[in-house]
C-alpha cells in the first residue's frame, strides 16, 4: 500500500520552480527520509502535501485523498511538525496538548487526558508536563512538537527536521520514537543528519534543486551504481593476489591501495565472495590477511555524490 504519492508536483515563484515536477511514492507504515541540501524544496513540498500552499502543477494524494480538493480532510488524518514549532509560552506542555487534541482528536473527550499523558511519556517530557513552555529548552520544545503532531493518532506524520535541535542522546530517543510510531502511522520526515537516516529509515528520497535525484529502499540507494565490494588488509605480494582474484568469474575488479597493503574487490555475486574470497587469499602461504570485511557505503557519501554530480 502507498501512504503518499505525487505526480509531477511543482511549485514556482516568479517563474522559477522551487519544486520541479517530483514523483514521490511513500510506502504505508514506513519511515521515509526526505533529504536534500538547503533550498532543495523539502519544506515547500511538505506544505503542498498538507494543503498549506497550492501546487503550480502536478498532483498528489495523501492516504488516498487529493491534496488540492480534500486538504481539510488530509489535515485531519495527518500530524505535522514544522521546522521551528511555535507554542504559547505561558501554557504548559499538558495544556498545549490538551488544547491541540480539541481540534482533531477523534476519541471520546474523556480519553483526551490519558492520550495527553501517553504522548508526554512517549517523548520523554512527562516530568516537565506542568512547567510553562517559556522555560523549555530547544530540545524540549522539539519533543513537545512531536507529541503535538501525534496527539490525534494520525495515519501519517510529516515531520520537518524533527531532531535538529536535539543533542546526541535526544536524537537517539527521537529515532526510537519514530521506529515505534510505525506500529500505527507512516513517518515522512526531512533531516540533515544522514547518519540518523541510515539507522532508522526504510526508504529515502534525495532532492536537489527541486528535483528527485534518487528514491527507493535505502539498501538499494546505498548499492545503486556502486556495486558490492570487499576490503582486505594484507601483507605480501598484492599484485600477485590481484591477478589470482581477477580470474574468478564473480570478481569484476580489484583495486590496490595504501602502498599495496589493501585490496578492494568489486564483485557481482556477494554470496560467492563471502564464501570464497577470504579462503582464496588465505590459500597463499606467502600472504598474511590482517583484516577482511564487506565494504559498507554510508549514506553521506552517496548523498554528496548525487547532489554534487547533479549540480555540475
Amino acid at each position: 500500500m502507498v501512504a503518499l504519492r505525487t505526480k509531477g508536483l511543482a511549485k514556482g515563484y516568479d517563474g522559477v520552480n522551487v519544486v520541479d515536477g517530483i514523483d514521490l511514492v511513500v510506502p504505508d507504515r514506513s519511515v521515509y527520509g526526505f533529504l536534500g541540501p538547503n533550498g532543495a524544496g523539502k519544506t515547500t513540498t511538505m506544505k503542498m502535501l498538507l494543503g498549506l500552499i497550492r501546487p503550480s502543477a502536478g498532483s498528489g494524494t495523501v492516504l488516498g485523498m487529493d491534496i488540492a480538493s480534500e486538504s481539510e480532510e488530509v489535515r485531519r488524518r495527518v500530524g505535522y511538525l514544522p521546522q521551528e514549532p511555535r507554542f504559547y509560552p505561558h501554557m504548559t506542555a499538558r495544556e498545549t496538548l490538551t488544547f491541540s487534541a480539541g481540534f482533531f482528536f477523534s476519541g471520546p473527550e474523556s480519553g483526551i487526558a490519558s492520550r495527553v499523558d501517553e504522548m508526554l511519556e512517549l517523548v520523554g517530557i512527562a516530568d516537565r508536563a506542568d512547567r510553562p513552555i517559556k522555560s523549555f529548552s530547544g530540545g524540549e520544545m522539539q519533543r513537545l512538537g512531536i507529541a503535538q503532531a501525534q496527539i490525534h493518532q494520525p495515519d501519517l506524520l510529516i515531520l520537518d527536521e524533527p531532531a535538529a535541535a536535539l543533542d546526541p542522546l535526544g536524537r537517539r530517543d527521537v529515532l526510537e520514537i519514530l521506529a515505534r510510531l510505525t506500529e500505527r502511522s507512516t513517518v515522512f520526515y526531512s533531516t540533515h543528519i544522514l547518519e540518523d537516516v541510515q539507522r532508522v529509515s526504510d526508504s529515502v528520497c534525495i532532492l536537489n534543486r527541486g528535483r528527485v535525484v534518487a528514491q527507493g529502499p535505502i539498501d538499494e540507494i546505498l548499492t545503486d551504481g556502486s556495486g558490492i565490494s570487499f576490503a582486505a588488509v594484507i601483507e605480501g605480494d598484492a599484485a600477485s593476489a590481484r591477478e589470482r582474484l581477477l580470474v574468478q568469474e564473480w570478481v569484476s575488479d580489484v583495486a590496490v591501495s595504501e602502498g599495496g597493503s589493501k585490496l578492494v574487490v568489486a564483485v557481482t555475486d556477494p554470496d560467492a565472495a563471502q564464501a570464497q574470497l577470504q579462503r582464496l587469499l588465505l590459500a597463499d602461504d606467502t600472504l598474511i590477511v590482517k583484516e577482511f570485511k564487506r565494504s559498507s557505503v554510508d549514506l553521506e557519501s552517496v548523498f554528496v555524490d548525487l547532489v554534487e554530480g547533479g549540480s555540475k
